[in-house]
């Protein structure tokens, strides 16, 4: 992958200052120290830097259509490259590089806007077209490629990384207070919201179209220059709809059309996933997920007489009962691959926190991202570019406890029109301590999101945290804001679904594009430029395992049955048949005697009365009672998760909005360039 930047004036065509542009490109050289390039034209300037994997010796951007009216700078892969490009050639387009982003321009010459239907992969690109003067955003289905962009007056910036904007010396470093609402509720930050006012996420599936500033254009003020546009969204069969209802005369290995039909569509996802002209490596929890993904890789490349792939594995230290490597290990054994095994413990996550957040440029409470963040620097100091992972199967089949929950709860409403889930919900809150939530509270939520959902179990759970620890000016601020309410849940569509496909859209919408692709994923990669890839995200393998009946995902308390079933051809039952568990790392080494001195800085009254976000009599009375809980409670696991999103909420605004809170290296953007520096500048 790449990262991408740029500034079009929505106003008039005034140039745009070269060093402003590469400037925004330089704050985000992590994500391609091997090339940068270049795009002028009046009243536009765009960026590229680029990770070379594909096309390595001629594939610098921006690239082109053939008579160069169409430019494009793009951060991505587009898998299914070879077979599209020659169909275009077909047509008679000509191709000047072996890069797969020269597919972009010569597919919107074919199909105007439509052509985001036809790109296959992950993205986020910028596409000019001279012609008509107006510039593309887009951002690929499931949100895998970050983008984000901004509006100053009459410019509109754009960047991967929100680093890029606050590089340009035009955009403010702002809190908002619905972005932290968002990371309170959700324990991600799902978008369009961001924790910097006035800057915006880009959602999945979605584009903005702007015309760039011309005579006779509508005034940016009228809001028409600047149109965000769906191109794709999730979507399920109608309840009662689904393909194959009649699941249980297929719950066999050997011989069932369905996870027949799953084993081709799986192995053609990681096969193109495959595709590189640099070593491919894999992440290996032990979960059926990445298992699967590894011993599906590992059977192509010995189908082509190749090695198998190396993979890379986490091994949690101080607490074994967080510690996969044992069963990582077994299927490293059975796949025949090299496993290649990074320790992470307390002092780990720790020490690396500081890190995590810069990169992620929000605060992050899942300590598992730091343990992730420590693995992508070990691919990157192994001389790797590219990680296949497992990401995408717990939301497209109900891997999460959560989901066993909602079913278990649903047993107490067999009562018709006496709904004993939630009074058992409500009282079970009200042992964790969480303070009692009024039924219209509960009810706006539901109605936000389309009705009862199992996520609303956890986040529920979660966002009693902001009871005990914001502040009065915090809650001021908010006022009656909802952060459901900023999903933009596509809810005529999602009524229509069972009720476990309901649920399992709230996921992908939130926690897959939220926390998994972006602090667990992409931002964490890339910070040591490595590029993730996702087979289980493929559009084909998506749109196959949507339409199957519900029974397939979840059947009583047993989940993600037809890849279990998968699963089952390629490894030993025991990994196949595995207990799903979370992958997390110590969470505790935050309140523990050792901590560092940052944490005691960072949650100092003095500290918390800077910020305002937090109640500081609050945070010291749980800081102190959490440590008389009985450990492994679910009340000191949430007021510990609590007391982490303080510490990561504080330690955002250190790192990003002025520093002043700890003695910790606060975010600046990079130098100017050296004026000898050779411009890479095309006009």
């Amino acid at each position: 992958m790449c990262g991408i930047a740029g500034v079009v004036n929505l106003v008039e065509p005034r140039p745009i200052e070269p060093q402003l542009v590469r400037r925004m490109a330089d704050a985000i050289t992590h994500r391609g120290p091997d090339d940068d390039g270049y795009f002028f034209r009046p009243g536009l300037g765009m960026a590229n830097r680029r990770l070379s994997i594909v096309g390595l010796h001629d594939g610098k951007q921006p690239l082109h259509n053939e008579d160069r009216s169409v430019s494009v700078v793009f951060n991505g892969e587009l898998f299914d490259y070879p077979e599209v490009k020659a169909e275009l050639q077909s047509k008679g387009h000509q191709f000047r590089t072996h890069c797969d982003t020269e597919l972009v321009p010569h597919l919107y010459e074919d199909h105007g806007e439509d052509f985001l239907e036809k790109l296959r992969g992950q993205f986020a690109l910028a596409l000019w077209d001279e012609r008509k003067q107006h510039l593309l955003l887009a951002r690929d289905r499931f949100g895998i490629c970050p983008l984000y962009w901004t509006q100053q007056g009459d410019l509109l910036l754009f960047a991967s990384e929100i680093k890029a904007l606050l590089a340009s010396g035009l955009v403010p470093a702002k809190p908002d207070p619905r972005g932290i609402n968002h990371v309170f509720t959700f324990f991600a930050t799902p978008g369009p919201v961001t924790c910097f006012a006035g800057i915006n996420c880009l959602l999945p599936g979605r584009y903005l179209r702007i015309d760039a500033g011309q005579a006779g254009k509508p005034d940016l003020r009228t809001g028409e220059q600047i149109q965000e546009r769906i191109y794709w969204q999730i979507d399920f069969p109608d309840e009662g709809e689904e393909e194959w209802r009649d699941f249980s005369r297929f719950f066999s290995n050997a011989g069932s059309p369905v996870i027949d039909e799953f084993d081709v569509i799986m192995k053609r996802a990681v096969e193109r996933r495959l595709r590189a002209d640099v070593p491919v490596v894999s992440y290996l929890s032990g979960g059926v997920d990445s298992s699967v993904v590894v011993a599906l890789a590992c059977a192509q490349r010995r189908s082509e007489g190749k090695d198998p792939i190396p993979t890379f594995t986490i091994s949690v230290q101080d607490d074994e009962s967080l510690n996969e490597s044992s069963e990582a290990n077994e299927v490293a054994r059975h796949v025949g691959c090299k496993e290649i095994v990074v320790d992470c413990g307390r002092q780990e996550v720790l020490d690396t926190y500081p890190a995590l957040i810069r990169a992620a440029e929000c605060p992050v409470i899942d300590t598992s991202c730091a343990a992730l963040l420590m693995l992508a620097r070990k691919v990157h100091q192994s001389g790797y570019k590219v990680a296949l992972t497992g990401e995408g199967a717990d939301e497209w089949l109900a891997g999460y406890p959560w989901y066993k929950i909602q079913r278990a709860l649903s047993w107490f409403d067999i009562i018709p029109g006496i709904p004993l889930s939630g009074v058992v919900k409500r009282l079970y809150l009200r042992l964790t301590g969480a303070p009692p939530v009024a039924w219209e509270a509960v009810q706006r939520v539901q109605d936000a999101i389309g009705g009862d959902n199992a996520w609303l179990n956890i986040y529920g759970l979660f966002g009693s945290s902001k009871t005990r620890f914001f502040s009065a000016a915090m809650w001021e601020q908010l006022g009656d804001h909802l952060p459901y309410a900023d999903l933009k849940l596509n809810l005529d569509r999602a009524k229509k679904w069972h009720p476990l496909n309901r649920s399992l859209y709230v996921g992908a919408r939130v926690m897959l594009p939220g926390l998994l692709l972006a602090s667990k994923g992409d931002r964490v990669a890339m910070n040591s430029s490595v590029e993730t890839r996702y087979p289980f995200l493929d559009e084909e393998v998506f749109a196959f395992l949507a339409k199957l009946h519900p029974g397939w995902k979840m059947r009583g308390m047993s989940d993600k049955l037809v890849l279990r079933h998968l699963a089952d051809r390629y490894l030993p039952s025991s990994i196949a048949w595995r207990r799903k568990a979370m992958f997390r790392a110590p969470l505790d080494g935050f309140h523990v005697a050792t901590m560092p001195t940052f944490v005691d800085q960072l949650l100092s009254p003095e500290s918390l009365k800077k910020t305002g976000y937090f109640d500081a009599a609050a945070v010291a009375h749980w800081r102190e009672a959490f440590k008389t809980m009985w450990a492994g409670s679910n009340q000191r696991t949430v007021v510990e998760m609590g007391l982490v999103g303080v510490v990561a909420t504080q330690l955002w605004h250190h790192t990003y909005l002025g520093g002043g809170l700890a003695e910790l290296p606060t975010w600046s953007p990079p130098s100017e360039p050296d004026a000898s520096a050779k411009e890479s500048v095309l006009r």
